[in-house]
């Protein structure tokens, strides 16, 4: 009997230490939606594959660990993956790997609109944000079910993109708008106050003043991660008591 009681408090700890995630493409076309974890900082997974397809209307739910760690799900957008699979298979979000992104070096390829996760960071916080640091490819919405703040980036960018960062798909219709960091306009990205980089690698060098476009990608959506140091905003990095063991939508379109 002992042993039975030890086993369900196990399961129901098991139950309670996972969180369910929902991929929801509102988008009138289809996207591959991505995961990735950066192992290097830790080592707990969703119970999804690192990449799918997701048609118009479609929506996927899976399990995702309540210490998940440095996580990013981004769209990607335009694939093909029947020849020659991996970063170059998608006009813009594509990652090493093919559909399913590989696990050690899949972060996915800039321009892409990325929501990123640390859930019970510091033991007591779940840290999570929609950013454009990497550029944007299609709207995102990250809600939640316990009433915590909802980062998002809603409009759709791609139409007023600036010359000077946006992505064509082979039509020559703009697919994506790259940051101003990763359309190098500086051309030294090692030492580039639009990457935050070299001299310019702390907050009080790195301003959102110095960052070009800024204004374009803050305006459009406040409530989005728009530069490395954009957490000075108060509108950039958003936190929820990970005791509330949120659960989490993130809605492209």
């Amino acid at each position: 009997m002992k042993g039975s009681v030890a086993f369900a408090s196990l399961v129901a700890a098991s139950v309670v230490s996972a969180r369910t995630f929902t991929v929801t493409n509102s988008c009138g076309y289809t996207v591959w939606p991505a995961i990735f974890t950066d192992l290097n900082v830790g080592s707990a997974i969703p119970d999804q594959p690192t990449g799918w397809e997701a048609p118009a209307g479609s929506s996927v739910s899976f399990s995702v660990p309540d210490n998940w760690t440095a996580g990013r799900i981004w769209p990607r957008t335009q694939c093909d993956f029947s020849s020659n699979p991996g970063p170059n298979s998608c006009v813009t979000g594509g990652c090493n790997g093919g559909l399913e992104c590989d696990a050690h070096t899949g972060t996915g390829v800039p321009p892409a609109t990325v929501a990123e996760f640390t859930l019970s960071g510091g033991g007591t916080t779940d840290n999570y944000d929609v950013s454009l640091v990497d550029g944007f490819n299609v709207p995102i919405t990250v809600t939640n079910t316990v009433g915590c703040d909802i980062p998002s980036c809603p409009t759709d960018l791609n139409p007023t993109c600036p010359s000077e960062l946006s992505v064509a798909d082979p039509s020559g219709k703009i697919a994506g708008c790259y940051s101003s960091c990763k359309a190098n306009l500086d051309g030294n990205p090692a030492n580039s106050p639009n990457c935050c980089s070299g001299d310019f690698d702390v907050p009080a060098t790195c301003p959102s003043s110095g960052v070009a476009f800024y204004d374009f990608f803050k305006k459009a959506c406040p409530n989005s991660y728009a530069y490395p140091y954009d957490e000075s905003s108060g509108t950039a990095l958003w936190y929820c008591d990970s005791s509330k063991n949120a659960d989490f939508t993130i809605t492209f379109c």
